[in-house]
């Protein structure tokens, strides 16, 4: 298939450290190239890629302190995947809702996958006026806000099965990996290994929206004994943090759509205490893969018991569930669907338009 993977701007693909999204989009595209599709990566021009690359940027946004109005850059982003539209089979976005009304005019199949939360009022009217748009969630708990839009279907995100490689866990200390931020609790996560007399390494960036809270509420927790913070980490070390880890302590206070950190434990070996929000449930298999707690006692007590979980089924699962082949084969499967079914998916007139909307 020719197909045209549509990435945001804000991060390289892959990002350099942190970035979710747009390190899934760089999995998926280089799994389908090596599966032999032609794949087109609309990305910032730093990306890294065997697919074809088209940037609209030189580099990712976030890199770029000279930048003042990056819609600018996505805007002209969005007229690059118009203007080569008709030389794909599909069309593959995962910037949220920016193309709506222009892929709501396009004959190619496109499809979108939604990355981030959903549970806000203001996207309820959006979604209800863009509801022919085909979506596809990354988790099931993540559709629960709109249940009337237009799910084709839910693909978890993956990882290569040789990025990490299964770990002994033979460190004496529990993880903490992603953001400072509060939904995150990495309060919580130092406290849950103080209660469970464990060190804490704690590898997490800071962005600038967090800058107040991380100096108000979290540094002054980083002066205990038991904390040590690294800061932002790359892959490399990345693997080496967690396959020594005991555990992952994954303490979130939101609706969290579906959580990295948790499978790039996992390919590592490691177990994953969590509480139950959000996607959590559909990740973490209690007893099998981690322990799902819903309070910070719960979470201490289960690091005593951490041991009797298996590092190679955490492993297993992983490859059987999370790895960026299964992912590939996911979508690959929704692209055939919709490349078939034209009628469903193609461009709608403006008199259909209208009347859907109840418009005269």
């Amino acid at each position: 298939m020719k197909i045209a993977q549509v990435a945001p701007l804000f991060e390289a693909v892959p990002p350099k450290a942190y970035g979710g999204t747009e390190r899934v989009v760089s999995y998926l595209t280089e799994e389908l190239v090596r599966r032999g599709h032609d794949v087109t990566l609309f990305a910032s021009g730093d990306s890294v890629t065997r697919a074809k690359l088209v940037s609209s940027v030189p580099e990712s946004l976030r890199l770029n302190e000279n930048i003042i109005d990056p819609l600018a850059y996505i805007v002209a982003q969005m007229q690059d995947v118009v203007s080569a539209a008709g030389e794909f089979d599909l069309i593959h976005f995962h910037n949220d809702y920016i193309h709506f009304p222009i892929s709501s005019l396009l004959s190619t199949p496109v499809l979108t996958t939604l990355h981030g939360r959903l549970d806000i009022a203001d996207l309820l009217p959006l979604y209800a006026r863009f509801r022919q748009q085909p979506l596809v969630s990354i988790s099931n708990n993540q559709r629960r806000p709109l249940p009337f839009a237009h799910w084709v279907d839910t693909v978890y995100h993956g990882l290569p099965e040789d990025l990490y490689e299964p770990g002994p866990g033979k460190g004496d200390y529990v993880v903490f990996l992603g953001r400072i931020c509060r939904e995150k609790r990495p309060d919580r996560a130092i406290e849950i290994a103080r209660r469970a007399g464990m060190p804490i390494k704690i590898a997490a960036k800071i962005d600038k929206a967090d800058i107040v809270y991380y100096e108000k509420e979290i540094a002054p927790l980083f002066s205990q004994p038991h904390v040590t913070f690294m800061g932002e980490i790359n892959d490399r070390e990345k693997g080496n943090l967690l396959g020594n880890a005991q555990a992952l302590l994954f303490p979130i206070d939101w609706p969290e759509p579906f959580g990295m950190v948790m499978i790039e434990a996992m390919a590592c070996g490691t177990p994953v205490v969590a509480y139950p929000c959000g996607s959590v449930p559909e990740i973490v298999q209690h007893g099998e893969t981690g322990f799902l707690v819903s309070s910070i006692d719960e979470a201490a007590k289960a690091l005593v018991h951490i041991g009797v979980l298996s590092r190679g089924n955490v492993r297993r699962v992983f490859e059987e569930r999370f790895s960026a082949g299964v992912m590939a084969a996911q979508y690959l499967n929704i692209y055939e669907r919709l490349s078939t079914m034209p009628e469903h998916f193609t461009a709608i007139s403006p008199r259909k338009r209208k009347l859907q909307w109840g418009l005269k």
